[in-house]
């Protein structure tokens, strides 16, 4: 269950002792919250629901948005066999036994099946390959509910024939009338149930997640109702703050949400934002990252984005990472923001990074050149009878501790893989090679 607009109006005594959430299930598409873009009235897949015409769909979102609800409506919408199974408790056996009896009641009874499979990411790659024959006859349509990016979860041949449909987490003012119509369902005036600061407290703290905003309600309307709780006014921001003392991130290392994060600060390293990476960094940390990994991330971003811009940026990176190693959490974390701060406020160059691209291309084209005579080995004398070494000029017998001559293949004498910005250190770096590169390949 992930979204709830009132089911109906009715406070029976039946009703009454139905969970918070099951009485706020929505019965009709218009009963739902959020989603206008799916939903909204005249909106395209409004009318292909309206119709009773419903593809292969994937409902990809955050928790408590709306995907279950709105795949359980489907069932209303559409004249067919409606199957729901979680994918934690339904193995291959089991898929392939409900694809069999679907193409039956296909052939005999000219009857679809709609298969609802929740959290679809957790079938494993073999378990999605049972279903893909099914939904290629047409036996039956799938819509699978996942939090995780089916780009990464679902298998390409099987992501292939379903539609992809995003839900977003909900707006601030589809919380707000979720928690006035969770008052009303339980006979509460909103402004008799909490001041504004609880309000916005309990909305917070639900993150844009309907479901966990109604289990919190229900919780806060128990407390209110019981009798002797001594509340004789609105529940005040300590009352909420004892009763739902929960964290309030969503953040799992093997989420989608890890990827977003880890993406999102890296990108704001790289982008010369410290005070974005420092709230990413710390959305990491309240969200219990590896503090190893996310010290390794710096470690590769200070060679692949500051790079010789600030030779000092590796190394204050890899200090860093012994640190985070030495003492652990939770001061681990102030070693992260001394390198986040410092690599984001550094000047940045990728330089070294595409030369080696562009050197492992040429690699890749032109394959095993032949070494210039004058640079390899000749450590023996057969070697040196062959030319190895001959020619070799000693670098730190010319001035400045440089002496012209060829190094690269002669096929690729004069490629030019590394070239400096005029950013930070790497400025002087340009400087020397514009010296060095002028006496030429081969110069006297």
């Amino acid at each position: 269950m992930d979204l709830f607009g009132f089911a109906d109006g009715s406070h029976s005594s039946q009703a009454g002792s139905q969970p918070l959430a099951e009485r706020l299930r929505p019965k009709t598409l218009d009963g739902m919250l959020g989603q206008p873009k799916i939903l909204g009235e005249g909106s395209a897949w409004r009318r292909l629901i309206e119709a009773g015409a419903v593809p292969s769909l994937i409902l990809w979102g955050p928790p408590g948005c709306g995907k279950t609800t709105f795949a359980l409506l489907l069932a209303e919408r559409v004249d067919a066999e409606f199957v729901v199974r979680n994918a934690i408790d339904t193995g291959a056996k089991a898929l392939r036994e409900l694809g069999e009896a679907a193409h039956r009641r296909r052939l005999e009874h000219r009857r679809k099946t709609i298969l609802f499979i929740d959290e679809i990411h957790r079938l494993n790659k073999a378990q999605q390959d049972v279903l893909l024959p099914f939904v290629e006859r047409g036996d039956l349509t799938l819509v699978g509910a996942t939090t995780e990016n089916p780009s990464y979860e679902i298998n390409n041949a099987l992501l292939s024939r379903c539609r992809i449909l995003v839900f977003e987490r909900l707006a601030e003012s589809d919380l707000q009338a979720l928690v006035d119509r969770a008052s009303a369902a339980r006979g509460f005036d909103p402004l008799d149930l909490l001041v504004p600061e609880s309000r916005a407290r309990v909305i917070e703290l639900s993150d844009g997640d309907a479901r966990k905003l109604i289990n919190m309600m229900e919780l806060l309307l128990d407390a209110r109702a019981a009798a002797g709780a001594g509340w004789s006014g609105p529940l005040s921001p300590d009352d909420v703050a004892q009763l739902l003392d929960m964290p309030t991130l969503r953040y799992d290392r093997a989420s989608d949400e890890h990827y977003d994060t880890v993406s999102a600060f890296i990108k704001s390293v790289r982008g010369s934002d410290p005070d974005a990476a420092i709230y990413y960094l710390a959305r990491m940390i309240k969200g219990g990252e590896d503090p190893v990994f996310i010290a390794r991330r710096l470690v590769i971003l200070a060679s692949e984005d500051v790079g010789n811009a600030d030779p000092r940026g590796l190394s204050v990176a890899v200090a860093g990472l012994q640190a985070v190693e030495l003492v652990g959490w939770p001061e681990a974390a102030i070693s992260l923001a001394q390198v986040t701060t410092y690599l984001a406020a550094a000047p940045k160059s990728n330089r070294a990074y595409v030369a080696l691209n562009e050197a492992r291309a040429e690699v890749e084209r032109s394959g095993t050149l032949p070494i210039p005579l004058s640079l390899r080995s000749a450590k023996t004398q057969s070697m040196k009878s062959l030319g190895y070494g001959k020619g070799y000029k000693y670098s730190h017998d010319g001035p400045r501790g440089h002496v012209a001559q060829a190094f690269l293949p002669d096929a690729i004498r004069d490629k030019v893989f590394y070239e400096p910005t005029d950013r930070g250190f790497e400025k002087n770096i340009r400087q020397y090679m514009e010296w060095v590169r002028a006496a030429g390949p081969g110069a006297d």
